[in-house]
């Protein structure tokens, strides 16, 4: 990396109505990132926005009664606010939209058209509307859409291609020539194997059959499509193809583009081969992390789950949540939120550790010294172990930050508290403090301690800025400029204290999700209805509890044989084991439209033989109109996961 300037970005995000916990993930990684390069000088440039075109959206503006824009727009506010409310300390925010965006993106388009890397055909292949995506015969996955395993659609369509063909051969050389441009390893292998190595198709850029979008240069009559538009604001937010290109000139190559995995074929095959096609530098990394999952556990500990990042941080604080995201998911792996998991974070990590040492120790300096440490001080045993922790603290978070491990960098920064607060236990200042002949060497002890805790607020600012601040306010010292004031011992002469608000109060873990769990059950929408409905019981929460649903996934579906109402399904209802049902869904729907579809299904049924098939469970369906059947599905909610 340039020791000179650092660009970072996270995706621009879809407006959706509300961004969930895994969109806070990433952009509190990339935020962490940039605040760390910012400390060790790096000029540095951080960023995110939204991705705002589409004909998803036009659909949902039009049953919105709004505007595209007028819809997007109000999103789009709620996504800045989420953002200030992380501490997202973001150097610009894109929007698709912007004008200077879109001229930017119809001169890209021009280009490439003008090197003839773009060309107009006819579309004939496969559709998936909820992901905008075309895919071939052999992309598509028995049928279905190989990102999120809904049925695709035969479509046709006059199209511009981006001849994407054209740099297989290219892009498998630039991996072999940069291991580490994808990270980690894995995601690279998934690209060669999955994509490049089996033939890489010419790539659908432009679409006629709606109009909110960036129109084609060369012909009106065509929106430019998602990902050319989509994936050009890493250059265009930098005033690339503007009368002012400094910022492109200063930051390009990005260092570091922070992605989801879902989205990395897009970023490792499409973006780079575009680049290559405008004669660009590529980005040198791009990083694809995992998901942030829900529990599926027992409903008695995970009943309060809340995953909305705003409750999170109102509830708990900022800086709980940015350091429980990024010291709970390993690198490149996926991590399993819920509220225990939390909480104990907060218990153990927060408050027993970091929180209590910082009290105790601002605690004894006023107790013993009232408040400003004495300058005549005499070194004892356990002195120089703590000083070299606290060296060897610095090359292992930085040796991970640079790497882009957050969890394990915060892993040894905790093993050096751990080691502090041990060293108190060592020297025992309480004993100490009884004898005045030994107040020069208790002065010592509690310099140490003030200067462990100095360098431990310089590691832990890139992560918990907010915790930094007030950590440093509670010593007595100015704000933090630089990231080497964590380097050595000494840096402060002495420190004058003062005891501020406890920084992390412990939490009553099962008093905590009896109140989560009250406070979803008060949030539930209540029955309309002032009298019961005829023919129903009412029965109590503890029968209801009885019942286990969960989320299952149909991986097949066929005819049961000598049976015209029933379909056999096989699910992944996540305990690794396939689960069959039969379900008397045959006259309303096809097998394949089901393949690939996420259910709700009763989980602890008594297994029952049907036409000969063993149907273990039930699948939730709804009585609609006109004597239909209408199944109820939660695509997109992993499966296992437990519905409460």
């Amino acid at each position: 990396m340039d020791n000179k300037k650092f660009y970072i970005s996270t995706p621009i995000y879809y407006p959706s109505d509300k961004l969930h916990i895994g969109h806070t993930y990433s952009t509190v990684q990339a935020d962490a990132m940039a605040r760390y390069k910012r400390l060790q000088g790096f000029d540095t440039f951080f960023l995110t926005g939204t991705d705002e075109h589409g004909q998803k959206i036009e659909d949902k503006a039009k049953d919105a009664g709004v505007t595209p824009k007028e819809y997007v727009d109000n999103i789009v506010a709620g996504i800045k606010d989420l953002w200030k409310l992380m501490n997202i300390s973001n150097d610009k925010f894109i929007r698709t939209t912007d004008e200077y965006h879109e001229k930017a993106v119809q001169k890209i388009f021009q280009k490439m058209y003008d090197k003839g890397d773009i060309y107009k055909g006819s579309y004939e292949g496969l559709y998936c509307k909820p992901c905008e995506s075309f895919w071939t015969e052999t992309q598509a996955v028995d049928g279905k859409c190989p990102d999120c395993g809904r049925p695709v659609i035969k479509a046709s369509e006059e199209a511009y291609f981006f001849k994407l063909s054209k740099y297989a051969d290219r892009l498998l050389e630039y991996y072999e020539a940069h291991p580490d441009f994808i990270a980690p390893v894995s995601r690279k292998n998934e690209m060669v194997n999955n994509f490049i190595k089996p033939g890489l198709q010419d790539l659908c850029i432009s679409r006629s059959t709606f109009k909110w979008g960036i129109q084609v240069p060369v012909n009106p009559e065509h929106v430019i499509y998602v990902w050319l538009d989509a994936l050009t604001n890493y250059i265009t937010a930098l005033g690339y193809n503007s009368d002012d290109e400094s910022l492109y000139e200063k930051f390009w190559p990005a260092d570091v583009h922070l992605i989801g995995k879902d989205i990395t074929r897009f970023h490792t095959i499409y973006w780079p081969a575009f680049l290559m096609s405008l004669e660009l530098p590529l980005p040198e990394k791009v990083y694809c992390h995992g998901w942030v999952l829900l529990e599926g556990g027992k409903m008695s500990k995970s009943k309060g789950n809340v995953v909305d990042p705003v409750v999170l941080a109102d509830r708990y604080g900022v800086d709980t949540l940015r350091y429980y995201l990024l010291r709970e998911v390993a690198y490149g792996s996926d991590g399993v939120f819920s509220n225990e998991n939390l909480i104990n974070r907060i218990n153990n990590d927060l408050a027993n550790d970091l929180g209590n040492l910082v009290s105790r120790t601002v605690s004894m300096v006023e107790k013993y010294f009232g408040g400003e440490i004495p300058a005549e001080r005499v070194p004892g045993e356990f002195d120089d172990e703590i000083k070299a922790l606290a060296a060897e603290t610095k090359i292992n978070a930085e040796k991970n930050l640079d790497e882009l491990r957050f969890s394990d960098s915060l892993t040894a920064i905790w093993k050096f508290i751990s080691r502090t607060n041990k060293y108190i236990d060592e020297t025992a200042p309480w004993a100490l403090a009884k004898d005045e002949a030994n107040k020069a060497r208790l002065a010592e002890v509690m310099y140490n301690l003030c200067e462990s805790i100095r360098i431990i607020s310089v590691f832990v600012a890139p992560f918990m800025p907010d915790t930094s601040a007030e950590i440093r306010k509670q010593l007595g010292i100015g704000e933090l400029k630089n990231w080497d004031e964590c380097g050595v011992f000494g840096k402060e002469a002495t420190f004058k204290v003062s005891k501020g608000t406890i920084i992390f109060p412990r939490i009553d873990l099962e008093k905590e999700l009896a109140e989560l769990e009250a406070a979803q059950k008060s949030a539930e929408p209540v029955n309309p209805l002032k009298e019961e409905i005829e023919g129903v019981a009412k029965i109590g929460i503890d029968d209801f509890a009885k019942v286990d649903l969960r989320v299952a996934k149909i991986t097949d579906c066929v005819p049961v044989k000598k049976a015209k109402k029933l379909l056999q399904l096989t699910l992944d209802d996540g305990t690794g084991t396939p689960r069959t049902v039969a379900s008397g869904i045959a006259k309303y729907y096809q097998p394949d439209e089901l393949i690939g579809k996420s259910i709700i299904l009763v989980s602890n049924l008594k297994p029952a033989v049907l036409c000969g098939v063993e149907s273990c469970g039930m699948i939730l369906a709804a009585d609609a109109p006109d004597d239909d059947v209408k199944v109820i599905f939660v695509d997109g909610v992993p499966a296992g996961s437990k519905v409460r």
